[in-house]
């Protein structure tokens, strides 16, 4: 084999050596909260899913994918964004339903949200569905339309509980349960919170729960335990702080509404994978789960994680991989590139193309310049000779002109018209031009004048 060769075979295994590297190398690990039940990675909640059964004392642990109004009321949400329906009339549904209607009225009326905490504090006319299930939602933000608080509170109200785990609860049109109930959550200072032994970690700790639970603390990196819980002063609540922080400040409390409770935390990142597959943590998630009843259905909320069943279309799969995002957005500039530079090459100005000049004067010139240099035309003498020659024999059909015949010559003048002396002369002219063993400028010039009168004469 040559060097060359030697060459590219080294390339090649260079290039092979780096794909396999590439192949083979351990994925980093993927950190962001996704607290999905199908997600393997730290902050997905497939571990927690997959014991659920057992922490809730259940066979029953359904994955929801529709809204929660769908889900409650088995029905779409009608006229989600135009407030307060038309096509749905709300009323209490009981004497005790109606001492929280009454009584959430009373609060509103105090606060700017009269209209919209009095209308997601009565209970739906439309009838819940017949199963009774406890309804679980772990998500970093929680949001809820007016309609789909009013299916929860309902739902509640009745007798059901509903477990929320969530940094943020929304502002606005998606926070109307938070409004609702008089809670919300904000970030605080965990810095202050770094308790000896464990520097580097936030300890939260149970402070009432059922016979057999733990009641140790529990430690948490900052950023997972950063959120804490804050409830309205101005209005009255019934319920109780299940877990707080060293500082006393809640990460974990149940509101009693009706004949259910709603069991609010702040740390969804606890119920993570990675705290919950770790022993000294994952006691916070179970104690806190284990709250709700024992041996009644779970519905377990991935809607607002993933969305309907049916949504997984090839372009959220795409942007779902990171090497493949990364392949697509390449596409995009590559074909913005390729539409750009086409277009230029296409739309480019038409240069405008003359047409070729006539040369044959030029070409004439230049001949005769060099015939000129010798001082010597004897050459253009013969040359012009031959052409009027020629000319003779193709215009007036002289195949072998003798310009010594005397009869050619006479017939040449009946032929042309021109007088025979004149024909003698240019005869005489171009037999010196023949013979002579030079020809000066002024000789070649009375030659081309005789030859050019004789055919303007001659026409």
């Amino acid at each position: 084999m040559t060097t060359f060769r030697w060459y590219i075979l080294g390339l090649l295994l260079l290039f092979g050596s780096y794909v396999a590297l590439e192949y083979y190398r351990p994925k980093p690990l993927d950190w962001s909260p996704t607290l999905s039940n199908k997600d393997k990675i730290p902050y997905g909640t497939y571990a927690l899913y997959d014991v659920l059964p057992q922490v809730l004392g259940t066979d029953s642990v359904a994955s929801v994918r529709l809204p929660i109004y769908d889900q409650l009321l088995g029905t779409e949400e009608p006229d989600a964004r135009r407030g307060r329906p038309t096509n749905v009339t709300f009323t209490p549904d009981s004497a005790n339903d109606q001492s929280e209607a009454d009584s959430a009225a009373t609060d509103a009326a105090q606060d700017e949200a009269n209209d919209q905490a009095a209308a997601e504090t009565e209970a739906a006319a439309t009838p819940l569905v017949a199963t009774r299930a406890s309804y679980i939602f772990i998500n970093q933000g929680f949001s809820a339309t007016r309609l789909e608080t009013a299916a929860l509170l309902r739902f509640v109200a009745v007798g059901h509980d509903v477990f929320i785990a969530a940094e943020d609860f929304g502002s606005g049109r998606q926070g109307f349960l938070a409004d609702t109930l008089g809670f919300r959550t904000y970030e605080a200072d965990t810095t202050r919170q770094l308790a000896t032994p464990r520097t580097d970690s936030v300890g939260v700790r149970l402070l009432r729960g059922r016979p057999g639970l733990p009641r140790a603390d529990f430690y948490f990196k900052p950023e997972a335990a950063g959120y804490r819980l804050a409830l309205n002063k101005r209005r009255p609540h019934r319920g109780a702080t299940l877990a707080a922080d060293a500082g006393g400040r809640p990460v974990l409390v149940r509101i009693d509404h009706g004949r259910g409770h709603f069991y609010l935390c702040s740390v969804p990142l606890a119920f993570g994978n990675y705290w919950v597959l770790r022993p000294r943590a994952a006691d916070f998630a179970f104690a806190a789960l284990s709250y709700l009843p024992a041996g009644r259905p779970a519905w377990w909320d991935e809607y607002q994680k993933q969305g309907r069943i049916g949504e997984q279309s090839t372009l959220r799969m795409i942007m779902a991989h990171p090497a493949l995002r990364t392949a697509y957005y390449l596409l995009l500039v590559t074909g913005l590139l390729f539409v750009l530079i086409e277009a230029r090459r296409r739309q480019r100005i038409i240069p405008t193309i003359n047409p070729l000049p006539n040369t044959t004067l030029l070409f004439t010139r230049t001949v005769a310049g060099l015939y000129q240099q010798g001082r010597n035309h004897a050459q253009i003498a013969e040359k012009k000779t031959a052409l009027f020659l020629d000319y003779l024999r193709t215009r007036f059909h002289e195949p072998t002109p003798d310009l010594g015949d005397e009869a050619f010559r006479e017939r040449l003048s009946q032929k042309t018209g021109v007088p025979r002396p004149r024909i003698d002369e240019l005869v005489r002219l171009i037999n010196f031009a023949r013979t002579a063993p030079a020809v000066t400028d002024r000789e070649l010039l009375i030659l081309s004048r005789a030859i050019h009168d004789f055919k303007r004469e001659s026409q």
